[in-house]
């Protein structure tokens, strides 16, 4: 069997693609799988894409996107399966969707994990926002073989376009990446957010929080992006996210954070941060927004924090216990063993490749 992956970002770039399906590749092989990996945009245009500027060099980096799927067309028809992570083109029309599925009647597996159909485009790209074509996500999900949606709000909205829509969580390698289990009783305390520049909004709906938080107790809080946050701290440590030190970064938390607001598009994330924290060992907090209730059980392997009180009374009750976040740390790596690793969900991964 051969099966193409079609995806935005180059390999072992993007979260979503590492965590969505990259780490399941190894398991493809051992199964009868042989597959193509086919990123629309190359490394160089990769490392400028978010940065302000270079509008020449993202544009020729998009025209070589397009210029790559064309040739994929011409070799489409070896494959048995086509793989499109949440989209062939990042603008324009699904015209190599519709082709695959309507022209070569391919057998397409559609996977997303974000509310893609609302738009949602990087300030330093607003040239592109006109030509994103969310509306695309609905007619993907029609014309696909199979949906694979990462939590149960994303696939209520597939399910108006499709009776094949399954839930495909965002998994932990908690064997050979997230290995580790944090020891909650060395070193200074720290409480930690990891995300990137388009998320970083979430994290300043807390501040006034942890303001008051280091009035009363000696702790670091560690922000782990591509961005530096604009906000008055004396705690805060900035550290650049780093591939090669992704683990041993996170480790340096005692307590992970997951802010959200209450929205359409925040409803639609997979609660990745709160899943890396805890396979680690780290109690999770979040807010109560779409899978977040799913994955954290509060009280018992984090919190959910509705109000900024909760929010204070639960970071200050962890900061004061060691004990608490060494069994909440347990309980958490537990439920992403048993519910949200890439061991847990191997064979449901491999089922979107049977007939």
């Amino acid at each position: 069997m051969k099966v193409l992956f079609i995806f935005p970002y180059p390999s072992g770039t993007a979260a979503s693609q590492r965590f969505r399906f990259e780490q399941y590749l190894s398991w493809l092989p051992g199964k009868g799988i042989s597959y193509t990996l086919a990123p629309f945009l190359d490394k160089p245009t990769w490392d400028i894409l978010y940065k302000k500027g270079y509008t020449l060099q993202k544009a020729m980096g998009i025209i070589k996107g397009f210029l790559r799927r064309l040739h994929l067309l011409v070799t489409i028809r070896q494959y048995d399966f086509v793989f499109i992570h949440r989209e062939a083109s990042p603008v324009g029309p699904p015209i190599f969707e519709w082709f695959m599925a309507k022209i070569v009647n391919k057998r397409i597996i559609f996977d997303f994990d974000d509310a893609i159909w609302l738009p949602n485009t990087s300030a330093n790209n607003k040239l592109a926002a006109g030509f994103k074509w969310h509306q695309k996500t609905a007619a993907i999900c029609q014309w696909a073989y199979k949906v694979s949606a990462g939590n149960t709000y994303l696939a209520s909205y597939a399910k108006q376009f499709s009776t094949k829509v399954f839930v495909n969580p965002t998994t932990i390698d908690t064997v050979h990446l997230h290995n580790q289990v944090k020891d909650q009783q060395a070193g200074k305390l720290v409480i930690g957010w990891t995300g990137t520049h388009s998320t970083i909004g979430y994290l300043y709906g807390i501040i006034p929080v942890l303001q008051e938080l280091e009035k009363e107790y000696d702790f670091t809080f560690l922000v782990i992006s591509d961005k530096a946050p604009d906000v008055q701290l004396a705690c805060l440590h900035y550290l650049p996210w780093n591939k090669e030190t992704e683990i041993a970064d996170l480790l340096r938390m005692n307590i992970g954070i997951m802010p959200l607001t209450d929205d359409k598009w925040a409803k639609g994330k997979c609660g990745f941060k709160a899943l890396q924290y805890m396979a680690l060992g780290i109690p999770a907090l979040v807010s109560p927004v779409g899978v977040n209730t799913e994955i954290v059980d509060s009280g018992i392997n984090g919190f959910i924090c509705t109000t900024n009180q909760d929010w204070k009374e639960h970071i200050g009750l962890l900061l004061q216990n060691s004990s608490l976040r060494i069994q909440m740390g347990q309980a958490a790596r537990a439920k992403v063993e048993k519910h949200y690793s890439v061991q847990a969900n191997c064979c449901n991964f491999l089922d979107f490749f049977t007939a």
